[in-house]
């Protein structure tokens, strides 16, 4: 039995793509138990985030054939249409490997050393584990992964300086407005990566924030931790009217902001400059609203100029991360021979 990866992420295509292939989390359960029904599986795992989605799987088949097969399952799956070729990412062992462990090291992110993308993927592996669609191979797999990010946060300085997405995006906001003191925000979709956003905003002196979420309790919950307000999720595009900044990240299968609701707003708003960060995949705003006067819309795969000034940063930190992962890849096949050997592996 191998261990083997098929993906895509922003290193290989752009989100008009990657949001194509993205899995709700509610549905990603039912999507591996197909995946193991087919046979092309006997231990899955699904992680979708804003920057990749990618399957990890422990197989019987061939590499080759595993990789076809599980290309087919992604395209049923999304119904999608189009042609799929380089974007997608097919990795056997000891690539694949090499490649988990890159992930959860964020050494494989947009921004270089991220930590962000740790829980993403811990919460991708629990999930499957809960729903009984990990084993021996997986299990032994991701947890070397979670060690060995956890010892080059420790040995190394990967992480030093700003390092997330949302730090990414606040960046840019000081680069648009210079000062974030004058500035109210609104916060679109409260979940986790809203409230490091929302965090990072006003430690940087934003004057204050305006959550507003599907399910108001959390809406209202995430401002009394940030001592901002909530208001009605069918409220937002009043505030819009008021605020210079918002930041959208909700799980929405469709457009939020379109150029059709957001041209009256503008009129309203006398046409002040207004800057939207769209951090969700698939995307909650329509990029035709950047062909409106005083809009600048940016997404995830804008942020990656800003990730490219934190690279050259960590580029010494990297070769040491490198190394790190490289001897803990050889350790775990060599454990995967001896156990094979001894009659206790595949």
């Amino acid at each position: 039995m191998s261990f083997v990866v098929v993906g895509l992420s922003h290193r290989t295509s752009p989100v008009e793509l990657r949001e194509r292939f993205a899995f709700a989390g509610e549905k990603i359960p039912a999507a591996l138990q197909a995946l193991r029904d087919s046979g092309v599986a006997t231990e899955a795992a699904i992680l979708s985030t804003c920057n990749r989605v990618e399957v990890y799987v422990a197989t019987t088949l061939p590499a080759e054939t595993a990789f076809a097969e599980l290309k087919k399952f992604l395209i049923a799956h999304h119904a999608f249409t189009g042609e799929l070729g380089d974007e997608l990412y097919q990795l056997a062992e000891p690539v694949s490997l090499h490649h988990l462990f890159k992930v959860a090291s964020g050494l494989d992110s947009m921004v270089i050393g991220e930590t962000e993308i740790f829980g993403q993927l811990k919460q991708a592996y629990d999930l499957a584990f809960t729903h009984k669609h990990t084993g021996a191979r997986l299990n032994k797999a991701f947890q070397r992964a979670f060690n060995v990010a956890k010892q080059i946060r420790t040995e190394t300085n990967i992480q030093r300086g700003s390092v997330s997405v949302m730090s990414a995006a606040v960046e840019l906001a000081e680069k648009i407005f210079n000062s974030l003191a004058p500035h109210e925000v609104l916060v679109i979709g409260a979940g986790e990566t809203s409230e490091k956003t929302a965090r990072a905003l006003l430690s940087r002196g934003a004057r204050g924030v305006v959550v507003t979420n599907r399910s108001p309790e959390r809406a209202v919950a995430l401002a009394a931790e940030l001592g901002g307000r909530a208001v009605p999720f069918d409220q937002w595009p009043v505030e819009l009217e008021k605020i210079d900044i918002a930041i959208s990240s909700t799980a929405a299968p469709h457009h939020l902001i379109d150029r059709k609701t957001l041209e009256p707003l503008m009129r309203k708003r006398r046409h002040r400059p207004l800057l939207l960060i769209d951090i969700a995949v698939p995307r909650d705003i329509d990029p035709a609203v950047n062909g409106l006067d005083n809009v600048y819309l940016y997404n995830v795969d804008d942020l990656q100029s800003i990730a490219a000034d934190y690279l050259k940063l960590r580029q010494e930190e990297v070769a040491r991360c490198e190394k790190i992962i490289a001897e803990k890849v050889a350790a775990l096949l060599e454990a995967n021979v001896r156990a094979k050997l001894a009659g206790h592996g595949d």
